[in-house]
């Protein structure tokens, strides 16, 4: 039961009405001498005990103190404390009048409990609420289906007052709308007969109209209708509920039709196909008229300068209207277009950007900084102008098909970005690296590009540690190298932002999660359909640190590495697997194990072991057994690995294979120092690095070491907590590394002349080569870079004594 009729059911009286209030009746010295039931109810007397007493016995002349913090009047009414028979005090509200007349009756007083006055006035303040302040226009009809009441909401739809519409009908105040849900009667009038007649109450029925007040925009209210009846059951008329859902309405049409653009624009890799398809979408559901003009220049598969777009020649790709009227890949289609001076197609050209100009709307084709085209949307004189709204999903559709028709002209020249590709997606020169020797092989399957979807890449880190990365990405040819690439470029950037296995692929995982279209402006394929060849792409990623010898590595879907210790033994480490990228659903989880010097890590894609004459276990036990030969060079073993494994030379599937014998920094070439986080901490630091700058024989750098360890221990100090460990690596430059328990991200800043602080790190970041920040669970380290004077070199590398240096 709801809070509005618990104690009073469909009873409209108010608490001190005579009929439901206390009453009692006194003479003119207050006595007593008439005593409703209600007033026994209230105050616990009965009658035979309090008529002939004084009114006091039970009701205060004034408030008493434990009142003063209330108004001693409520509405216009004495608020009184009465005294209960069982001596409780009652809070009342009292009103009273004069009883003329002969007889000892001077007055009738009428009394209830504060509390029942102010939950009355509470629904009294709902019930005017609902009238004038609620947004869901309420109406009621009579039993002839004739407007009898409305509220302030649904004056305002229909827009005029109410007695110019009063007595009307449903139907003839929106003689021109319709119900979008199924299953009722199909109009206004014939739903409300349909509840009078049955009793039964229809709910969320969507009607679409245009109301009186903005006869140009369509509206679509969800409506409810309920049968009224009077106190004895006799039915009276039909209540109306209508909330408007225009907003919702608009943004789910919206939405459905980003959908339909997501389904048919870019399956086809065709300008013209391309073009079509917008206006296929777009006609009529968004306008009336689309048409879609291009630089000529796209159509022949080149990019528009991006300089006197004013004055490009454009021709006409696609046209379609409402009315039927379509051009599709007839020749008049590709006729020359000019726009008139001041159109708003030539000012979007002009400007560059979108144009609103009544029922015209133009958006530019855009692809990066080149204008590729025009798009124009244009609605007939009784549709609504283009709102904030539809002007972004204009924008939106546009920017989609830009995208697609754009790598529909770049499919023209695929065999020549081949070319570029393969000279940009690998490295063409591996890194000089302190930690490892290396040596790889890559077969793309596609000979016509020479490129494919597997890669590996080599990627320096702070602290001389080493990246190492081989991924294979679904498919083969441009299309995959290109997503390689994407791939390629993005762990490159993660790895350098030092990030852990784990982090590193679950971004690049959150990466790939997300459209193709959206993320990357898929490149489709020739047959037309959609091909998302990231999704699904493996990749393994290790982290080889020279100083402990340590590797930390987690892979996402891909083979794990093949180790091979100093003696010739061949193990492949149980590494967790990982889903491969995109598909999500389990943690990525890292393993870490320990190298010792000389030991050889071989990363590899699936096309090197599987093949359709043996299983991937036959190709693992022969891989292992070619890398298991110690005293070979890295090279040698590439060479006959690709022999035995691929011996007719081609492949079925992209191969990359990266081999890496693991070196040691020297320890004369790593000091370390652990310090307390305390202000003297900063000068002893001083001292060690410069007494260790001297034993190296880099007193040249003694200054700038001072100043930077200076500088970072004193941040450690006073923004974090805990131990400091400072360390310095003498390997290809000086690095310098302080480690502190916070988790805080430095920044650079400019200060101002009157600060005291703040330019300790821009002093830095001004004396080193490099500089930057890498976290772990127990805090972050800040590194530097400093290049050698021009006499100086790295010292100090071991690797394996029976393997040569392939550095």
């Amino acid at each position: 039961m709801s809070a509005w009729n618990t104690d009073q059911s469909a009873d409209f009286r108010g608490p001190l009405d005579v009929t439901r209030a206390a009453t009692v009746v006194v003479d003119a010295q207050n006595t007593v001498i008439g005593w409703s039931l209600g007033a026994e109810r209230l105050f616990g007397y009965p009658p035979q005990e309090i008529v002939g007493r004084r009114l006091t016995t039970f009701l205060s002349h004034s408030p008493t103190p434990s009142l003063l913090p209330l108004l001693t009047h409520y509405r216009g009414n004495d608020i009184r404390a009465a005294r209960h028979r069982d001596g409780n005090e009652v809070i009342v509200a009292v009103d009273g009048c004069p009883l003329p007349g002969a007889g000892a009756a001077e007055r009738v007083l009428v009394a209830t409990e504060l509390k029942n006055l102010r939950l009355w006035d509470s629904r009294l303040a709902l019930l005017h609420g609902l009238a004038t302040q609620s947004p869901v226009g309420l109406a009621i009809y009579d039993a002839d289906l004739r407007l009898t009441w409305c509220n302030t909401a649904f004056e305002r739809e229909i827009g005029r007052p109410f007695a110019e519409f009063r007595g009307l009908r449903a139907d003839e105040l929106y003689s021109e709308g319709r119900f979008v849900t199924k299953g009722h009667p199909p109009t206004l009038d014939a739903v409300m007969r349909h509840v009078l007649d049955t009793g039964e109450p229809s709910l969320d029925l969507h009607f679409l109209g245009r109301p009186p007040s903005d006869p140009v925009t369509e509206h679509l209210w969800s409506c409810a209708y309920y049968r009224l009846q009077d106190a004895d059951g006799r039915v009276v008329g039909v209540c109306e509920d209508a909330f408007d859902i225009s907003d919702r309405y608009r943004a789910q049409r919206r939405l459905a039709l980003l959908v339909e653009a997501g389904r048919g624009i870019g399956t086809a890799l065709d300008v013209v196909v391309t073009a079509e398809k917008i206006t296929e979408v777009s006609v009529p559901a968004f306008a009336s008229t689309v048409t879609v003009d291009l630089a000529r220049m796209v159509l022949e598969g080149e990019m528009p300068a991006t300089s006197g777009t004013a004055a490009m020649p454009l021709v006409r790709a696609s046209a379609r209207s409402a009315d039927g009227a379509h051009t599709g890949n007839a020749g008049a289609v590709r006729s020359p277009v000019e726009y008139a001076a001041g159109s708003p197609q030539d000012r979007s050209l002009s400007s560059g950007g979108l144009v609103l100009d009544n029922t015209t709307l133009v958006v530019p084709l855009r692809a990066g900084n080149g204008l590729l085209g025009l798009v124009t949307f244009v609605r007939d004189a009784e549709s609504a102008t283009f709102d904030g709204g539809e002007v972004a999903l204009a924008d939106e559709l546009v920017a989609r098909t830009a995208v697609s028709i754009d790598n529909a002209r770049r499919f023209t020249r695929e065999r020549t970005a081949a070319l570029a590709l393969q000279r940009q997606l690998l490295p063409q020169q591996l890194p000089e690296a302190s930690a490892v020797d290396l040596a790889y092989r890559y077969l793309p399957t596609d000979d016509v590009t020479g490129v494919g979807g597997d890669w590996f890449d080599v990627i320096p880190l702070s602290g001389t540690r080493v990246g190492l990365v081989v991924g294979d990405v679904v498919g083969h040819g441009l299309q995959a190298a290109a997503t390689m690439g994407r791939l390629r470029t993005t762990v490159r950037a993660f790895a350098q932002m030092d990030m852990d296995p784990v982090e590193l692929l679950s971004r690049l995982d959150d990466l790939v999660a997300q459209s193709a279209e959206e993320q990357w402006g898929g490149t489709g394929v020739p047959d037309g359909t959609q091909a998302d060849v990231t999704t699904g792409a493996t990749c393994l990623y290790a982290v080889y640190d020279p100083v402990s010898r340590r590797c930390v590595m987690a892979r996402a879907g891909h083979l794990p590495p093949a180790v091979v210790d100093p003696a010739g033994r061949v193990t492949f480490p149980d590494l967790p697997a990982g889903p491969p990228l995109g598909l999500g659903g389990l943690p990525f989880e890292s393993q870490e194990i320990e190298l010792p010097v000389g030991s050889l890590l071989a990363l590899f894609t699936d096309g090197l072991v599987e093949a359709r004459d043996h299983d991937i276990d036959h190709g693992l036990d022969t891989l292992g057994r070619v890398l298991g030969d110690r005293h070979a060079p890295l090279e040698e073993l590439c060479d006959r690995a690709v022999a035995e494994l691929l011996p007719s030379g081609s492949t079925a599937d992209d191969t990359a294979l990266l081999l890496v014998r693991t070196r040691e920094l020297d320890t004369s070439q790593v000091v370390e120092w652990e310090l307390p986080a305390e202000p003297v901490a900063a000068g002893r630091v001083r001292d060690l690095a410069t007494r260790q700058l001297h034993h190296w024989g880099l007193e040249e750098l003694s200054f700038t070491t001072e100043l930077v360890v200076s500088e970072l221990v004193t941040n450690a100090v006073r923004y974090a907590e805990g131990p400091i460990r400072v360390r310095l690596i003498r390997d290809r430059t000086l690095l310098c590394e302080v480690a502190d328990t916070g988790h805080t991200s430095p920044h650079l800043r400019h200060s101002g002349e009157d600060d005291e602080g703040g330019r300790g790190l821009f002093i830095v970041a001004q004396l080193v080569q490099r500089w930057g920040t890498r976290y772990s669970h127990s805090g972050k380290t800040i590194w530097t870079e400093q290049a050698f004077p021009a006499a100086e070199g790295p010292h100090g590398l071991r690797s394996h004594a029976g393997s040569p240096s392939q550095g």
